[in-house]
């Protein structure tokens, strides 16, 4: 971190599948090439030509602006050619499976394919089929990788540390990708994770994570370094889940009352887009102890790594499918 120009250790993997494959030294790696990038993205010139020639597709089979364009702005900032695919619209509606679409991008000769799936394991799959890295950008409830790597890195920059602060996850614990990411991540580099949730929205056997499970927002804040707040699905506000949104906030919502129960500078965190209101009151989103924008920023910065990362010309000189 303090030599920008040290070369960096050689991250092991070719693809970023998940948070459960990476060792913790794995993990330091991409957060020390990602603290590089911060202050690339600082620059007035923030275009590097790290990645010139390599070709990026953004395969979206479900709609997420913010992380695709968090990709599509690192892969440019990396100087990649890089080209979105949303396919929510288009070939899945003719019946075309993931692997008949695999088969046509891995044709194109791409360097890295990032993909956004509704299915669990459909970015393990499609790692399988082509000759290419593969990034998880998101795949059903299983795993969202690089959103618990840019939580890590605000984290650990704003607290010097992640081994051994409390971390509190609260909300929709049961749908989350973006959860199961954060506990794998944050129990391997030492940090005490807690998840608060009602039980509509807790999984059963959610302990055997190595977590302290609370079902009361004060009880799991009290004297927590880092708050994590989760989107609930407008689907999941109506019906067995919640009994109204009301009352959601009113037990479930961080608010000054709720908050007071963390450390005075607990760290305030959302994945995005988020609820005002229904997980978070405004004046916490928009509060001095939010870092919410500096997780869009680092956002960017942890994509840029990664794909660095799993692009490195020392692993595969002769470049893709060599």
């Amino acid at each position: 971190m303090t030599h920008t120009d040290a070369p960096l250790p050689l991250f092991p993997h070719r693809h970023l599948l998940g948070i459960r494959d990476l060792s913790p030294p794995d993990i330091e790696i991409l957060l020390d090439r990602a603290d590089r990038a911060v202050s690339i993205s600082r620059q007035s010139e923030k275009k590097t030509s790290t990645l010139r020639g390599r070709t990026q597709i953004n395969l979206f089979f479900e709609s997420s602006t913010r992380t695709q364009s968090s990709f599509e702005l690192a892969g440019k900032r990396l100087g990649a050619d890089v080209m979105n695919m949303s396919v929510a619209s288009s070939s899945v509606k003719k019946g075309e499976t993931l692997i008949d679409t695999a088969m046509t991008l891995n044709a194109m000769r791409p360097d890295i394919l990032i993909i956004r799936h509704q299915s669990a394991g459909a970015a393990a799959l499609l790692a399988q089929k082509v000759g290419c890295s593969v990034v998880n950008a998101g795949d059903g409830t299983h795993e969202h990788p690089t959103q618990a790597l840019l939580d890590a890195l605000t984290i650990r920059r704003a607290k010097g540390r992640i081994g051994g602060l409390t971390v509190a996850i609260c909300g929709d614990i049961l749908h989350s990708r973006v959860a199961r990411s954060n506990i794998i991540l944050l129990n391997a580099l030492g940090a005490q994770v807690r998840v608060v949730a009602p039980s509509t929205l807790m999984p059963s056997g959610i302990e055997q994570m190595s977590v302290n499970v609370f079902r009361n927002m004060e009880e799991g804040l009290k004297g927590a370094d880092v708050v994590m707040m989760l989107r609930l699905q407008r689907e999941r506000m109506a019906g067995s889940f919640v009994p109204s949104v009301r009352e959601y906030f009113r037990y479930f919502g961080l608010d000054a009352e709720k908050l007071k129960a963390a450390k005075e500078d607990a760290l305030v965190m959302h994945p995005g887009p988020m609820n005002r209101g229904v997980e978070i009151a405004s004046e916490i989103a928009d509060g001095p102890q939010s870092v919410i924008q500096e997780q869009v920023e680092m956002g960017v910065a942890v994509r840029m790594a990664v794909m660095e990362a799993l692009l490195d010309p020392r692993r595969n000189p002769e470049g893709p499918g060599a």
